[in-house]
């Protein structure tokens, strides 16, 4: 007899025999009667064990408890009625029958459980230690589906269209990506080391050069970097590349694949035509080069209204050269002074000295509360209730500083009154936008150079290949590149690639790159781009946090199996660790930690 799933049993199944197996969900003593709801993956089915059919069977049914592993065999049966009230169940698919157990043979018996399965666990280390427990409740079995549907969605739709899933080495070489490398030490080769991939760029580019044309790559990726809610030291991206096309033949591609993915996984319809930004309009409007739009609060310039404020705070920062800007909470002006404060934190993490605010209590600028009102003019503030479109009940938020400094401070008070205000809390709208036009080159002050703002195989546009060719650099260049948004979430992003030996040298010397390390880094990319290598450019998508969205979690955490706690930790395995000193000596390691001392 085959055994069944414990979800696919209905009420044509009455009278017939069937063998189940899975996990006590629960146990109830009803008078001697034992009800059990056994579960597997797909679902669960009730089961009764009846003294007078065997009482054997019925006294071991009394031994069982939550989690333990058991075999069932029994008869279909319709759920009985009770006092002339049915018994059935309609929110479960299985709620109109039951199994009437004949034989009951227990697999394997679970220990007392660290936490109930039922029930959702705030303290999440104590989670991630038992995982495996874990992964059995609805939630985590639900999100290991989806997760599975978006890859497999990801998978038909790019074989559909003809491009081939290869493989990329994971032992790498390091090279400058922007974040620090995993290194993995050689045994053959003393004092060498592998670097584990950021992302498989330079190896999807030279399959390009190589002919393979369309290429995708379901890729583990690895960066040690500071970890946060949508970040893990090793995740997954859906690695596209293609030859000979341009920016709007790879958008028409991730808009569609992000349509299969919506469909395939939520049977969700999502519009393949997404609004477009520039990265300029983004900061400007949004104060994010992620925006989520749902938040409304659009940033409003107020630079030439406020050049001349008795306020020197907005005033000195328009004489240095800097701009004046604000947002509009509509209808926060109770806000308290708690709030006020996290506000004001907020801002000065993002590198502003404090926060400037108006309460509008009333239509009377005299009853407004603000440290600075009373040195505004009448067409100052006259000029603010205009562009702002100030009513009784508003708060209104400033930033005064450097462009890019002003937008990213207000960026993340948005979202912080976002926060306070629930404003998105049964939002369920999919706003998906396209923001293009990055610079590329950003420039580091601490450092005192220049940086690729995606990448260093970034292809600026067309009018700015000569500029970059001839050194001259700036935050003006534009690179041909593209960030797919939801949510305030970015999805992934790409570019156009350079494919030429000369513009890439000429990249690799704005970003300070001598001609000795182009050589030991980089010789390999440089010297294939000599022999024909075609036009080419791709995306990486966060397959992570693409799976997170899907699931409607605000951590990737929940999307992935094991995943590393948010100290880089897996309290599972106890992992990472110590290793033999041996181990060591093979590799030609000695560590420069001092031990800790014995006490």
């Amino acid at each position: 007899m085959r055994t069944h799933h414990c979800s696919e049993l209905r009420s044509s199944d009455i009278g017939s025999e069937v063998t189940l197996i899975g996990w006590v969900k629960s146990a109830r003593d009803h008078g001697g009667v034992i009800f059990i709801d056994l579960r597997d993956r797909e679902g669960l089915t009730q089961v009764v064990f009846h003294p007078e059919v065997s009482k054997e069977m019925a006294e071991l049914s009394h031994t069982l408890r939550d989690e333990d592993v058991v075999q069932v065999t029994g008869k279909v049966e319709a759920r009985p009625e009770i006092d002339g009230k049915p018994t059935s169940n309609p929110d479960l698919p299985t709620g109109e029958i039951e199994v009437s157990a004949t034989e009951l043979k227990i697999v394997n018996k679970a220990a007392v459980l660290p936490f109930q399965l039922d029930k959702e666990l705030s303290n999440e280390d104590l989670r991630m230690k038992y995982r495996y427990l874990d992964l059995r409740r609805n939630r985590m079995t639900r999100n290991m589906q989806l997760r599975h549907r978006v890859s497999k969605a990801t998978r038909d739709y790019l074989d559909e269209l003809g491009y081939l899933e290869v493989e990329t080495p994971v032992l790498s070489k390091s090279t400058p990506e922007g974040a620090r490398d995993f290194l993995v030490p050689s045994r053959v080769h003393p004092k060498c080391f592998y670097a584990l991939p950021q992302a498989p760029q330079q190896y999807k580019q030279l399959l390009m050069v190589g002919g393979i044309e369309k290429y995708f790559q379901i890729a583990r990726c690895f960066r040690d970097e500071d970890l946060r809610a949508d970040r893990q030291p090793e995740f997954t991206q859906i690695d596209i590349e293609s030859s000979f096309v341009n920016q709007e033949d790879i958008i028409t591609l991730i808009e569609g694949l992000l349509a299969r993915i919506w469909k395939e996984s939520l049977d969700v319809d999502i519009p393949t035509n997404f609004d477009r930004l520039t990265y300029y309009d983004a900061m400007n409007t949004y104060g994010s080069d992620k925006p989520d739009r749902r938040v409304g609060m659009e940033i409003v310039d107020l630079t030439e209204e406020l050049k001349e404020c008795e306020f020197r705070v907005f005033s000195g920062a328009v004489a240095k050269g800097g701009v004046v800007k604000a947002i509009n909470a509509k209808g926060f002006a109770d806000i308290s002074t708690g709030q006020i404060e996290k506000l004001t934190k907020t801002a000065q993490e993002a590198g502003a000295k404090g926060l400037a605010y108006i309460q509008a209590r009333d239509e009377d600028r005299t009853t407004w509360r603000s440290p600075f009102v009373k040195r505004m003019t009448d067409e100052e503030v006259e000029a603010l209730r205009t562009k702002l479109n100030i009513e009784p009940g508003d708060l209104i938020l400033f930033a005064a500083d450097k462009w890019a400094d002003a937008c990213e401070v207000l960026g993340r008070i948005r979202l912080e009154v976002a926060e306070l205000r629930n404003l998105l809390q049964d939002n369920k709208e999919l706003n998906f936008l396209w923001v293009t036009d990055f610079p590329l080159l950003g420039y580091d002050e601490e450092e005192g150079k220049w940086n690729a703002v995606h990448h260093p195989f970034t292809r600026p546009v067309a009018e700015h290949e000569e500029a970059l060719k001839k050194g001259e650099l700036g935050d003006g260049l534009l690179a041909q590149a593209y960030d797919v948004v939801l949510n305030g979430y970015e999805l992934g992003g790409g570019s156009i690639r350079i494919h030429e030996q000369d513009l890439q040298s000429a990249m690799f010397d704005a970003l300070g790159v001598t001609e000795e390390e182009k050589e030991t880094m980089f010789s390999h990319i440089l010297e294939a781009f000599t022999f024909g290598a075609p036009p080419h450019g791709g995306v990486a998508l966060g397959l992570d946090r693409i799976a997170m969205l899907v699931a409607g979690e605000s951590s990737i955490r929940e999307v992935i199996a094991f995943p590393k706690n948010n100290k880089a930790s897996d309290l599972m395995t106890s992992s990472p660790a110590e290793v033999d000193f041996k181990q060591l000596r093979e590799l030609r390691i000695k560590s420069t930690v001092a031990d800790k001392p014995k006490e």
